[in-house]
Formats: structure tokens, sequence, C-alpha cells
């Protein structure tokens, strides 16, 4: 269930990754994008639930770990959404990816020469801000208070620690200035074409065989019409 593929490193070298995967190195293999910051704990086990039921439809799954992301040994500091999207493409690449499916902040690196879904994308700024409303809450009941532009102005220069991540410079300046809009080859699919209340929006991290299943279905009917 577990493999390793190489990784293209910021500095132009190469890593080694892990990857979940459902691979009987059948003709149609999904490629996977998790989304990132806390809503990647929040589709751990979902991710999970949705390449089983792909598995048993015929479609192998492989769900790669990001530099800096899940079990990864890369500091999460040095990574951005450039390096992001260069990495998936080799994850792609390396597994012989056919289709992608990427989950919210997932797509904003969903490779464009891949055909395939996008489920409930937001937009960069949005999760940025946030990420620093979490900051400025938990500061706020520290005893400490700041404004979202001073933390901003901080992030612009020397990176930020928000909500439990370290963002480098460059990755705010990203999630700041990207407008993100779907690929020609992707279909945006909205939540409420799944049903029931969304994962991210649940106070405590949780999956959902329901969504799971009505997910799947979705993918796999697109993939055989």
């Amino acid at each position: 269930m577990y493999a390793s593929w190489p990784c293209p490193t910021p500095t132009g070298g190469m890593g080694e990754e892990m990857a979940l995967a459902l691979d009987g190195k059948r003709s149609t293999r999904l490629l996977v994008i998790p989304p990132f910051f806390e809503e990647a704990n929040k589709f751990r086990h979902q991710i999970l639930e949705i390449i089983i039921r792909l598995n048993e439809r015929g479609i192998d799954s492989i769900c790669p770990d990001f530099p800096g992301c899940n079990e990864s040994l890369a500091p999460h500091s040095a990574q951005s959404l450039v390096g992001w999207r260069i990495a998936a493409m080799a994850a792609a690449n390396h597994f012989s990816a056919t289709h992608v499916l990427a989950i919210r902040s997932g797509c904003w690196i969903a490779p464009s020469s891949l055909p395939g879904w996008l489920y409930a994308p937001p937009k960069p700024g949005q999760v940025l801000r946030a990420m620093l409303r979490a900051r400025i809450l938990a500061e706020r009941e520290a005893g400490q208070q700041e404004s979202a532009e001073t933390l901003l102005e901080k992030g612009r220069k020397k990176g930020l620690e928000i909500a439990g991540w370290e963002l480098g410079s460059t990755l705010i300046d990203e999630l700041e200035a990207t407008e993100f809009s779907a690929g020609d080859l992707h279909s945006v699919v909205d939540h409420s074409e799944i049903g029931g209340k969304a994962l991210w929006l649940r106070a405590e991290n949780d999956f959902d065989t329901e969504q799971a299943e009505a997910l799947a279905h979705l993918i796999a009917t697109g993939i055989s019409s």
C-alpha cells in the first residue's frame, strides 16, 4: 500500500517521498493530490476511503506526499506552490498517471496536462486569511495582539508560523497573489454534488463513507464515459 518516489527538491536535487498507493498496474491510474495545511489532517482517512472504492472499480490510485507535508522530512518553510507543482508533475510521470483528482487546496497544483477533477477548490487568499485569523485568535488568548496586516508584513520578509505551519516568504507571496482557475482538462466538483456536511467544516477530524462513495462513483463514471 505504500511506495516511495523520487521527488525534485527546491534546490534542484532529488529527494525521496512516500506515497499511499493501491496499484494493480492497471491502465487507468489516478493521481490523488491531497489538500495542504490543516485540511491535510481532515482528509487523510477520507482519501483512503476514496481510493479503496476506486480500487473496487478497477482504478489504480496513488496519493503522494509532497515536500514538507505528511511524512516528508523536507522543511515546510522551504516549500512553494511552484515547487509543489513541479513535484506533482514528477509524481504523475513517475506513476504513469492517466487522470488526476485534486482535493481542496491540492487543486492549486493539479497538472494541467492530466484530465480529471478538482474537488471544492478554495481561493489561495481565503486560505491564507483563515490561517491568519487562527493565529490572531491564539495570540489573543495568550494576551498578545497583532493585526493580520502586521503579521503579513512580517511573513513577506521572513516567513511566518501560522496555525502550526512554517510558511516561507515565497509561499506567503504566492498565496496572496495567486488567482486560481481550473485547467481546460479539469472539471470542478462542487461539494453540493457530493452531499452531507463538508469535512473541512467539521470541528473534529472525521471521515464519511457516503461522501467517499459519491466521489468515487462520480470519478469512475467520468472515466468510463
